[in-house]
């Protein structure tokens, strides 16, 4: 069973927007810090946002500063991604993640979801 199911992606027009959910299955991730990476094609996967597991501290790689927003709803289980201003490099495959810690690198983070296609188009 896949312990993190993302939703919400899809083929959209440069500067649209975009929400992104992160659904936790069969377990609770309400103590976990929890974040976003995403894969474009033919790149390594790369960190998004994450944020804490109060929802009181959040990180962002540079290039979606000011257009990205991360945040969680513990009492629903579920994270979100609120991606706005939406760009050419912003296609790919974007994955949550829970950790128990949380920040930038993906080798602290020990659940996964399988990933949800976000295609930006002219």
């Amino acid at each position: 069973q896949v312990p993190l199911v993302e939703s919400g992606g899809g083929l959209v027009q440069a500067g649209d927007s975009l929400r992104l959910s992160c659904a936790a299955s069969g377990r609770t991730f309400s103590s976990n810090g929890m974040g976003w990476f995403r894969r474009a094609p033919g790149k390594e996967r790369e960190f998004v946002a994450a944020i804490s597991w109060n929802g009181r501290s959040t990180l962002y790689t540079n290039s979606v500063k000011g257009r990205f927003t991360i945040s969680r709803d513990n009492s629903k289980n579920t994270m979100f991604l609120q991606m706005n201003g939406l760009k050419l490099e912003d296609t790919a495959v974007y994955y949550c993640a829970a950790s128990s810690t949380y920040g930038y690198t993906d080798s602290s983070y020990d659940y996964w979801g399988q990933g949800t296609q976000v295609t930006v188009s002219l």
